[in-house]
């Protein structure tokens, strides 16, 4: 109660002393803080597309999936990983696999598609199964200019082992968080002047 009331008496002799200060401040100065403290207690926020993104982020729940949805969701899960596997015997994917593992790797916890007890960091573990995914071109397509789960799943399977054991993501969660990185990365295309110079086929 003591420090409530010094912190009281504080503000009070504060506000004194502007107050008393207050008549010698030039009118334009004072204007201008009024204009400062105006903005600060109601900003004029204008939503960004990252303020618009973040919002979709934090408010979508996996009840928000339909069944048509997850059907969906999950083949395209089991085609991106059959994708990975076959592109994990590419030439390609030996080029970038030799490359990451030159690379220091701090937490060396996610797997590489094919690779039975290799693990990368999780970065570049993504990296690495994201090519293996793309390599022969046979991943999903989203008109007119992306692969989506080519981006997307070896992201979410190498941070999930990051993730230690008593928090690991259940089915739902990441159906969850798949579902939101194909829809960010659908929002981005549609940002992308060069997604809209693709002639049609």
């Amino acid at each position: 109660e003591r420090q409530i009331d010094r912190s009281i008496e504080r503000e009070n002799r504060m506000l004194s002393m502007l107050q008393k200060t207050r008549s010698s401040v030039p009118v334009a100065k004072r204007l201008y803080h009024k204009i400062s403290r105006k903005a600060i207690i109601a900003p004029d926020v204008k939503e960004t597309v990252t303020g618009s993104f973040a919002s979709f982020i934090s408010g979508v729940q996996a009840d928000h999936l339909s069944d048509v949805v997850l059907r969906r969701s999950k083949r395209m899960i089991l085609d991106n990983i059959g994708v990975g596997l076959l592109g994990s015997t590419s030439h390609v994917f030996d080029i970038c696999l030799n490359y990451c593992r030159q690379m220091y790797s701090q937490d060396p916890v996610s797997s590489v598609y094919g690779r039975g007890g290799l693990k990368l960091s999780p970065t570049l573990a993504a990296f690495t199964n994201g090519v293996a995914v793309h390599s022969m071109d046979f991943d999903d397509t989203w008109h007119p200019a992306t692969h989506p789960s080519g981006a997307v799943l070896p992201a979410l399977l190498a941070a999930a082992q990051l993730l230690p054991e008593n928090s690991k993501p259940s089915g739902a969660d990441l159906l969850l968080a798949f579902n939101v990185g194909i829809e960010i990365q659908g929002r981005l295309m549609r940002f992308s002047q060069e997604a809209h110079n693709i002639p049609k086929r």
